[in-house]
């Protein structure tokens, strides 16, 4: 077999790889009678060169090439027929915008296995990006409290910035002391706990975070979805119910709005959820946020400040309650402003693409090499299309595949 990472063809740019110079060469050495191959690229967080240094073939023609890995969705115009293809795809809760890339699929008889949909046999994912989204998230945030009150002014990350330097710039500031919540508890929850832990950020109780009392240092609460909802009738939060009926229950956002400075939006939301913050929530003269990281990134999802994606070169932009539009940024007192990058481990491109790597090793590279192919159960519960055509577990895009 002949694996080929391939260059980042989507805009804007994604600097992240599958595996590293030295995963591939671990990979290569491992499995001699296969190999992995690099396609030339000048936007990697690592070079050419580094992969050369560690023995890897650098090429620019992949057709030879039977399985193909990059990070976001390809160019339509840089797909081969006939290939196995892995990234995210963003197409299988039927994204309007990739409806073209699907039908590529299809057309093309190719093979393609979605990384957001490598799971175990509990349907925990197995390979993801979501703890440094968190990291990332809540560095971005703080970063923008600081500019828009004229704090501390935090360095934008390049592409060799890592998690330690994330860490000592945080620790090198004074950090503002204001109240600052965290929603959600997945992956993406428990990288922004991490940075507040590491850098002496205070965790206090529920009873204290709703209170008018003064905090005298960076303090935060972390609320999962039963503290964010309840239900329309009165009764007790259930989370299966709360999955499977969403529309049971309303939103108890404004409690906390009403204590908070900075919110960190980090819980996974479903478009029949109740909109945690919508338009009337964000003029309510009770809601006390100024500062939003919303590093899901639902655009006119759960929080209906977030009105389009931001981007690493310009992170933030300010929302206007009573217009319900951008205003130019830092302009106004009364905005909210918004982070919502929607590739936060992108500005800690080598340490995420390491992680990731050593998600994909042992669930997706090596059964590969192993010859285990699409027979592997996590990668076959990940294919969307396979030769052309939708598999039976996401046979449900076939309308949406004919434009329907």
């Amino acid at each position: 077999m002949k694996i080929g990472l391939i260059k980042e063809t989507k805009t804007p740019v994604d600097n992240r790889v599958a595996l590293t110079p030295e995963q591939v060469a671990r990979m290569n050495s491992m499995y001699p009678e296969s190999e992995i191959v690099v396609q030339s690229s000048d936007i990697r967080a690592y070079s050419d060169d580094e992969y050369r240094k560690a023995g890897v073939k650098v090429v620019e023609d992949i057709n030879d090439c039977d399985v193909l890995f990059g990070i976001k969705e390809a160019k339509i115009s840089s797909l081969i027929s006939g290939k196995h293809y892995f990234f995210f795809g963003h197409i299988a809760k039927m994204q309007e915008y990739n409806r073209p890339l699907l039908q590529a699929f299809l057309h093309n008889n190719i093979t393609f296995s979605d990384y957001e949909y490598l799971v175990d046999d509990n349907n925990v994912r197995l390979c993801a990006f979501g703890w440094w989204a968190g990291v990332v998230g809540v560095y971005y945030t703080l970063r923008g409290y600081g500019l828009k009150y004229k704090l501390f002014e935090l360095p934008k990350p390049d592409i060799h910035f890592t998690l330690n330097d994330l860490l000592s710039n945080l620790k090198g500031i004074d950090l503002p002391v204001v109240k600052l919540l965290v929603t959600g508890k997945g992956r993406v929850s428990q990288g922004a706990q991490y940075v507040l832990k590491q850098i002496g950020a205070n965790l206090i109780e529920e009873s204290e975070y709703l209170s008018d009392n003064p905090v005298n240092v960076l303090s935060y609460y972390v609320a999962n979805v039963e503290k964010l909802v309840s239900r329309k009738d009165g009764g007790d939060f259930d989370r299966k119910e709360f999955e499977e009926h969403p529309q049971y229950y309303k939103s108890d956002f404004m409690c906390w709005a009403k204590y908070t400075d900075i919110l960190v939006s980090a819980h996974y939301w479903a478009p029949e959820a109740p909109v945690y913050l919508s338009k009337e929530d964000l003029r309510n003269c009770d809601n006390h946020i100024r500062m939003i990281g919303d590093v899901t990134c639902d655009i006119m999802g759960s929080i209906k400040s977030t009105i389009r994606p931001a981007t690493h070169a310009d992170p933030y932009y300010d929302y206007n309650p009573l217009t319900e539009k951008e205003d130019p940024l830092f302009t106004k007192e009364d905005d909210i402003t918004v982070m919502a990058v929607d590739t936060c481990p992108n500005a800690l491109p080598r340490d995420a693409s390491n992680y990731f790597g050593e998600m994909l090793i042992p669930n997706v590279f090596e059964p590969l090499l192993k010859g285990e192919k699409i027979e592997s159960g996590v990668i076959h519960k990940a294919t969307i299309v396979e030769k052309g055509m939708l598999t039976e577990r996401f046979g449900y895009l076939s309308e949406f595949s004919r434009g329907g």
